[in-house]
């Protein structure tokens, strides 16, 4: 049983990854200077519970939503955007740089009876929330079903 569910990580992280490549193409494709960002960056995030969603919030300044993607695969949620960095002069020179620019994938394990049909992502104010709402809890309700003769 361990090997299985240890193969059932490794066939989820590789789609994970394969989902990452997609999207990372996608933005090289259609967001001009997106393919030739070298750098990396590792844009903070939060995992946040309420009652009626789990909420993913990742800071995002001075990113648009052309250049994020967002999807869910199982349960886990991929963040996948291009920072790009400001357009200076060849001749400029920084005394300072601690900004960082670049592509970034990030995962997120989320746990839970969650419905990612329903889920939105939005940018607003420099942050990318996430929601993911809950599934209904059912237990403990009374649920009638219909009887039919075949």
């Amino acid at each position: 049983m361990i090997e299985f569910v240890t193969d059932l990580l490794h066939k989820d992280a590789a789609d994970l990854a394969q989902d990452a490549r997609r999207h990372l193409s996608d933005l090289d494709a259609r967001v001009p200077g997106a393919s030739v960002a070298s750098g990396e960056c590792r844009p903070p995030l939060d995992v946040l519970e309420t009652t009626s969603a789990v909420e993913v919030v990742v800071d995002v300044p001075g990113m648009s939503a052309e250049v994020l993607r967002v999807s869910i695969h199982g349960n886990a949620v991929l963040v996948v955007g291009a920072k790009l960095g400001p357009v200076s002069a060849p001749t400029t020179r920084f005394h300072l740089a601690e900004r960082a620019y670049g592509r970034f994938a990030r995962v997120v394990r989320l746990a839970g009876a969650l419905d990612a049909s329903r889920a939105t992502a939005v940018v607003r104010a420099g942050q990318l929330r996430v929601i993911v709402p809950r599934l209904e809890d059912r237990r403990g309700r009374t649920i009638d079903v219909a009887v039919t003769s075949e």
